[in-house]
């Protein structure tokens, strides 16, 4: 009998069906993962299982009882878990206290604070995370983050577990750990319901796939055999083999940045490369290596030391505006945090960086705003059900090209980005490095910030691996491959110590 069964479960907003008549059943002991592009509904049909959302028609049954959760925390009681792409914590409180928040161990009124620093360090051991349980959340990486939220979602008791996009921050470590769990929690006859966009990930994991397209299951099929390729060909209805854009080296451009012995304190230090026009320089390294803090620093979004120059002229930036009108922008890994006003429609979104050209007086020129809005819908094809949408009302990949849109209306000479394709389908993914190697060929220099190690050697030509702050080495043409690059980041001197780690 299934945990878990949906029977022609759909979902509307308004007039809009998001969702379509989907039968889904979820098994004891299996991991059945589900696959599509952004937009096709996979993060609704999870909510709608979870108790987040309600169902417009259809049902969901928990073993063999058909019911109608009252919300998530009816849903939680009952053992339905879902862990969030999104980061649900408080920023302002610590580790343990997010774990453990709303179950609190107490001894009368008194909290037991000693052991809940002890069982969430174990908790988060368990997934291959040292994170001090005594930390504030808010001086967490992004990565970090989503670990303790996975750690807080598994201390409740739970039949079946739900997982939105659980690695898209993380490193493959942390990644092959949180896979262990994953593992372990099915031998342990839980059911798991797995969304991601790594589709080798899902092959590795996975006993059965659903493929969702537009809303629609398009199939249920064993993960026995089903390869990557043709996965991706299920989800977006097309061939997409050639994931990367070919690859133009040449030599002797004109250097369009120059950074020597350049500190962030604390951060990263005696950090000295070039950038070259028509260039893509990669950066690569485990979280915490301290990449985004560099770009960060080299923006002006942090304190800084060193030598900074843009075409030989060296220049130093207090703030990301200034940056900006010198001709460099910087796209961040949060883009819901930081790239984007999720309550703002994607006309303000787009044209907030350079607002000065879209004001008339004190007023905003609409039509201008409007015509912006229209020609960045067909150059970075922005899909979205109406032009009033709110940015938070798009999907990830949406918000991605959304984001490139506004910061390409500044015209920049330097482009740095920041995980480009974090939590987006591999359909969009397509899209983005055919606007990243668009960007080179037209003389920009691009520097693009990973964790997806097979993104960076499929769209760089060169590749900064960075370890504790340091940079720990530099591979180019042949040399760049998955080892050469783990080996560099983590300090290990063979494939064997890296798989050994890895399965460790």
């Amino acid at each position: 009998m299934p945990v878990l069964e949906a029977r022609g479960l759909a979902k509307s907003f308004g007039p809009v069906e998001v969702l379509s008549d989907i039968d889904l059943a979820l098994y004891p002991g299996e991991v059945h993962a589900i696959i599509g592009e952004n937009g096709a509904g996979k993060s609704t049909l999870m909510k709608l299982m979870a108790g987040h959302l309600a169902p417009s028609r259809g049902s969901i049954s928990l073993e063999g009882e058909t019911l109608r959760f009252s919300g998530p925390v009816d849903a939680e009681k009952r053992g339905i878990v879902l862990v969030h792409q999104e980061i649900l914590l408080a920023p302002h409180r610590t580790v343990a206290q997010n774990i453990f928040l709303g179950r609190e161990l107490k001894r009368g009124f008194l909290t037991r604070d000693g052991e809940m620093n002890r069982l969430a360090a174990a908790a988060l051991s368990d997934l291959g995370a040292e994170i001090d349980p005594r930390a504030v959340v808010a001086s967490l990486s992004i990565a970090k983050r989503q670990l303790v939220q996975i750690a807080r979602a598994l201390q409740v008791p739970h039949k079946a577990v739900i997982f939105d996009e659980p690695t898209a921050a993380l490193t493959p470590f942390e990644t092959e750990a949180l896979l262990k769990v994953i593992r372990d929690l099915r031998d342990r006859g839980i059911a798991v319901l797995y969304i991601s966009h790594r589709l080798p990930e899902v092959g590795a994991i996975a006993d059965r796939v659903t493929v969702l397209r537009d809303g629609r299951r398009v199939t249920t099929r064993s993960a026995e055999g089903l390869e990557p390729v043709e996965m991706a060909r299920l989800m977006v209805g097309r061939d997409v083999s050639q994931l990367y854009p070919e690859r133009h080296v040449r030599a002797g451009r004109e250097m369009l940045l120059s950074v020597e012995n350049f500190e962030v304190p604390g951060l990263a230090a005696n950090i000295s490369f070039t950038l070259h026009r028509g260039e893509i320089l990669g950066f690569a390294g485990l979280i915490g290596a301290g990449r985004t803090e560099l770009m960060e620093g080299i923006v002006g979004l942090r304190p800084s030391h060193g030598t900074l120059r843009i075409k030989d002229r060296p220049t130093r930036f207090s703030s990301a505006d200034q940056s900006m009108k010198a001709g460099i922008v910087y796209l961040s890994e949060d883009r819901k945090g930081k790239g984007l006003l999720l309550d703002k429609t994607l006309a303000t979104n787009l044209t907030l960086a350079t607002l000065s050209r879209f004001t008339r007086g004190p007023m905003v020129d609409g039509r201008r705003e409007n015509a912006a809005l229209d020609k960045a819908f067909t150059d970075f094809d922005i899909r979205a059900r109406r032009r009033s949408l709110l940015a938070g009302q798009l999907s990830g990949g949406n918000q991605q090209k959304l984001l490139l849109a506004k910061m390409m209306l500044a015209d920049p000479k330097i482009v740095i980005i920041d995980e480009p394709t974090r939590g987006i389908d591999i359909g969009t993914k397509e899209q983005i490095y055919r606007f990243i190697a668009e960007l080179a060929e037209a003389g920009k220099g691009v520097i693009v910030v990973s964790s997806e190690m097979q993104e960076l050697i499929g769209i760089c030509e060169r590749i900064i691996v960075m370890r504790g702050g340091r940079m720990a080495g530099e591979v180019t043409g042949e040399a760049m491959t998955e080892d050469e690059i783990v080996m560099r980041a983590t300090g290990v001197e063979s494939v064997e110590e890296i798989e050994g780690a890895m399965h460790a």
